[in-house]
Parts: C-alpha cells; sequence; structure tokens
C-alpha cells in the first residue's frame, strides 16, 4: 500500500531541491556583496524562502506523492493546491529584490513587462491548473515519472507567476497597483471556474487510475473522491483568492484614507 518510509524517491525533484536551497544559499551568502554592499543577511526572507521550499517537499516529496500517484484524486489536489498557494508565496516573497533583479534586468522592459504582466501570468496559471486536470494528461502524469516531474515544474512555475503581480519583489518589474490587483485576482477567480465545474460535475469517475485502485477509505468511492478533490481546489482557490482580493482592497481603502485634522 503505502512507503510511510519513502520520502524524496523521485531524483529530478531532490535535484531541484537540491539546487534551489544551493543557490539560495550562494546568493545570500558569498554573493551578496557584490549584489547588494553592505546589505546584512536577509534573515526574514531567507526563513520565508526555506519554509515555502519545506512546504514543497512536503508535497512532492512525501507520503503524499504515494497516495495522490496511485490511491486520491483528492490526495493529488491537495499536494496541488500546497504548490500553487502557500509553498509558491513563501518562496517569491523570500527571494529580496537584489537577489531577482540582476537576472531580469538582463530582459528588455516591453519583454518583461509583457511576460510578467497580469495577462501572461493570469494565463498561464489558469491554463496549467485546468489544462493538467484534463483526463489524459492527468493519467500520463500519474503513469510516468518524468511527466509527474513535469506537472510539478508546469505547477510551480505557474504558482510563482500567479503571485508574481502581487508579491514581486522586483524594482524593475513590480507589483499591480491595488485596483489592478483586485481586476486581477476577480479575473482569475472567474476563469477558474471552468475547472472547477469540470470535475464538480463529472458523472463519473474521469480517471481510470483511481477507478481501479485499492481504496485507503473504504466509504468513499472513486466518484466521491474525485468530487472531494473538486470541492477541495475549488473551496481553497477560492479562498486565497478571495482573501486576497479582500486584503489588497483593505491595504487600498487604508493607503487612501486622508488623516482627521
Amino acid at each position: 500500500m503505502i512507503d510511510w518510509g519513502s520520502w524524496l524517491n523521485q531524483p529530478i525533484l531532490l535535484g531541484g531541491f537540491v539546487i534551489l536551497a544551493w543557490a539560495y544559499a550562494l546568493a545570500s551568502g558569498p554573493l551578496r556583496p557584490g549584489l547588494a554592499p553592505g546589505i546584512p543577511f536577509p534573515r526574514k526572507s531567507a526563513v520565508r524562502f526555506h519554509c515555502g521550499l519545506g512546504i514543497l517537499v512536503l508535497a512532492l516529496g512525501s507520503p503524499l506523492d504515494g497516495m495522490a500517484r496511485t490511491f486520491l484524486c483528492s490526495a493529488q489536489t491537495v499536494q496541488d493546491l500546497l504548490v500553487l498557494y502557500p509553498a509558491a508565496a513563501l518562496l517569491l516573497s523570500g527571494l529580496p529584490g537584489w537577489m531577482v533583479d540582476p537576472v531580469l534586468g538582463r530582459l528588455p522592459r516591453p519583454v518583461g513587462r509583457t511576460l510578467l504582466g497580469p495577462v501572461v501570468c493570469g494565463a498561464f496559471f489558469v491554463i496549467i491548473v485546468s489544462g493538467w486536470y484534463v483526463p489524459r494528461p492527468f493519467e500520463a502524469a500519474l503513469g510516468n515519472g518524468a511527466v509527474r516531474s513535469l506537472r510539478a515544474i508546469a505547477y510551480l512555475a505557474a504558482a510563482l507567476l500567479f503571485w508574481w503581480p502581487l508579491l514581486s519583489p522586483s524594482r524593475i518589474f513590480p507589483p499591480l497597483r491595488y485596483g489592478a490587483r483586485l481586476l486581477y485576482l476577480f479575473g482569475i477567480e472567474v476563469a477558474l471556474t471552468g475547472v472547477f465545474t469540470y470535475i464538480l460535475m463529472a458523472d463519473h469517475a474521469m480517471y481510470p487510475t483511481y477507478a481501479h485502485a485499492p481504496r485507503l477509505i473504504a466509504a468513499l468511492t472513486p466518484a466521491e473522491d474525485q468530487v472531494l478533490a473538486g470541492v477541495l481546489l475549488s473551496f481553497f482557490s477560492s479562498v486565497v483568492l478571495v482573501g486576497a482580493l479582500g486584503l489588497n482592497f483593505f491595504r487600498w481603502a487604508r493607503s487612501d484614507a486622508k488623516p482627521l485634522k
């Protein structure tokens, strides 16, 4: 059944985690005097970055991955949610501007503004999140380790792009203004309705791997597990999107409030 001692058993992902941690340590340590002279070690940023990396390990390198790959569609959705929201937000907010701007500064400004703008970021996020839930690519990722790693990389890239217009640490390509952030979040919430409906309204189990898998929870049929996956995806995505919308609206209102005399 599930090997609870199985951690970090995908070489591609393990290598990715090591490279991310090593690159951050290098940039924030030996390379920092050249990148940001006089700037102290970014402790708070480092804590956020490594918390995000820890959530990635929990999502992609723990026994949760075995459950998602073999037994439960709802486990796959929990894995996706961890990558899309807390992991990516913490990773991005853990990158100081002086660490990313030397790389982004190589991009022509029009190209960077387009690639990191709300239209491209939002569209890429919606397409990746929705597209991988189509049965054929979904099944391919369950049955092939390389495709599964590709799916994980695509989800992480989409998640980082989703958060960029909201949390960008860059001075070259900064976050959106508050009004634009509200439109961006509302647009993504509406666009994701399609995948929510697709999973929730299906009248049969769409993924053969789960339909024929042994039942980890006897009372949970494959069709019910799929509906649970849709509920989790729609509920927690809406919590994040509506919560971010409300928080940004509050900050916008507070920033425009005139002090009483």
